[in-house]
């Protein structure tokens, strides 16, 4: 079986598992009010949370947000200080980890090295009260399931990084829980290789119809994967969507920031209306769609690197500001071209190469940096929306495209050549 690029699972697979009835309904997660305290240290405070029956849910954070603590909690690894946790409406908050219809993949797999791969996915079943051949009979459909059939009597140092974790996954699926728990299980995979597997988790979830609950520090996991995810901050949360709805529309300068690469720049609402408003960076004015009722005052925008247009300085109208490219970064796919505009504020743009004309560009080239306005968010400047929240505003769906790049820039300066 190749170490990567291999199917995870065939359409004759899943078929035979649905035909069994191997298929369990996914369970429903629900958080009240969940806090958990370690002496002075509340790791997570009082967050509310629901996950429906089937879904890829991802929690998605930096370290110390409280994310696995959410996990370990549910999966009953944690005690909770308060709060509820639901599991298709019963309340589990007190049950012991092994009464839970939950099971948990880690990033180190935790695989018995002496024991076969066969007898490693079968452990769990021990203790289930199963005949031998059941036994036999599930752990050969999990591991056809996962496409390991042919690996059943090997040894995990036998396997590759990639097999020994569909190996873990085949463990879990085998006791059909209703929901599963994974802790960055690709996290120790090499780059490649993880972005293989996230299409073929997904492709697995789908298949079996569990919840599954996902943690990763990862924003591309996060989006590649997930039907919604919540992003964390300090025990909280503190947005949850799409991965479409908070990539485009960030709650405030924190999603921006983590998911995905934001241009924050500091600016003044000069004046607000129904569809929209008029901004002022430096002596510039942009004008914002979709943010009317602003407020007077100073506020932070956003715009994502590939939604800034680069533009030859000799054009002009409406939301353009003279820049000055500052530096030339090749990506592979794409070139990430750091501006300076005219105000001394820095803006990552970014450039794919799909083969269309783009101008000729050099360090000190003087062009116009174009931001669109349905581009602009705006926010306030302690970081919640400066747009008054709409009661059933819908997430606007348009085209997501997320691209590795360097970090947010935020610096002054004088506009120079370097």
């Amino acid at each position: 079986m190749p170490r990567s690029g291999a199917r995870l699972l065939g359409s004759a697979e899943v078929a035979q598992y649905r035909e069994r009835g191997e298929v369990v309904a996914g369970g429903e997660v629900e958080l009240v009010s969940l806090t958990k305290r370690f002496s002075d240290v509340c790791a997570v405070d009082g967050i509310d949370l629901h996950v429906a029956r089937g879904e890829f849910f991802s929690l998605l954070g930096p370290s110390g947000c409280g994310k696995t603590t959410t996990l370990r909690l549910i999966a009953g690894f944690e005690a909770p200080s308060a709060g509820r946790i639901l599991l298709d409406g019963a309340d589990v908050a007190h049950m012991p980890a092994h009464k839970r219809n939950v099971n948990t993949v880690f990033q180190s797999y935790a695989l018995f090295p002496f024991l076969t791969v066969a007898e490693n996915v079968g452990f769990g079943l021990r203790y289930q009260g199963l005949s031998k051949p059941e036994r036999e009979r599930r752990i050969g459909e999990a591991l056809e399931l996962v496409r390991l059939g042919a690996y059943a009597r090997r040894r995990p140092g036998q396997l590759s990084g990639g097999q020994q974790q569909r190996v873990a996954l085949a463990r879990a699926l085998v006791l059909h829980p209703a929901v599963l728990l994974l802790d960055e299980p690709l996290g120790a995979l090499d780059a490649k290789l993880r972005r293989t597997l996230q299409l073929e988790l997904k492709a697995l979830q789908e298949a079996v119809e569990i919840t599954f609950v996902y943690v990763t520090h990862d924003q591309e996991e996060a989006l590649t994967m997930s039907d919604r995810l919540a992003v964390m901050r300090g025990g909280t949360i503190a947005q949850v969507g799409t991965p479409r709805g908070v990539y485009q529309e960030p709650a405030d300068a924190y999603v921006a920031d983590f998911l995905g690469v934001s241009n924050l720049v500091d600016a003044q609402v000069r004046s607000s209306g129904p569809d929209g408003c008029r901004l002022l960076v430096g002596e510039f004015e942009l004008f914002a769609a979709s943010s009317g009722g602003a407020a007077p005052g100073p506020v932070t925008v956003s715009i994502r690197p590939e939604r800034v247009r680069i533009e030859s300085f000799e054009e002009t109208g409406e939301n353009r500001i003279p820049a000055m490219v500052e530096r030339l970064v090749f990506l592979g796919s794409a070139t990430q071209v750091i501006l300076r505009l005219a105000p001394g504020v820095s803006l990552h743009a970014l450039l794919h190469d799909d083969g269309g004309a783009h101008l000729p560009l050099a360090q000190g080239t003087p062009v116009q940096a174009h931001l669109p306005p349905d581009a602009l968010r705006v926010l306030a400047r302690d970081g919640r929306l400066s747009t008054p929240a709409t009661p059933g505003r819908g997430v606007t769906e348009r085209a997501l495209e997320v691209r590795a790049v360097a970090g947010v820039a935020r610096r002054g300066g004088e506009l120079t050549s370097r």
